[in-house]
């Protein structure tokens, strides 16, 4: 069963933001999405949980330099997009 991704209109912005300043992303982007809506621990996607502040977060890999951070919620088969970036921007 696939799992929904839950766009938020903070997360909209922010997508809007990344892809402004990295037209060449959208197509790893994409593809990042459509992986994690299928199946969010595809080994490509390298998911984990992050610690500290962002303790509840997971975070996943578009590339070597990009992530996106979400909430993963099982019981509704959902995952809320939270945010979209480089390392510094996303954690």
């Amino acid at each position: 069963m696939p799992y929904v991704l839950v766009f938020t209109d903070q997360y909209n912005k922010r997508a809007s933001r990344f892809l402004k300043r990295h037209p060449d992303m959208r197509m790893p982007y994409l593809k990042a999405l459509q992986l994690l809506e299928a199946n969010p621990h595809h080994p490509s996607l390298r998911m984990h949980a992050l610690k500290g502040k962002l303790v509840g977060l997971q975070s996943v890999s578009i590339n070597i330099s990009y992530r996106i951070t979400l909430y993963l919620v099982f019981q509704d088969q959902q995952i809320i997009l939270v945010n979209v970036g480089d390392h510094d921007t996303v954690y």
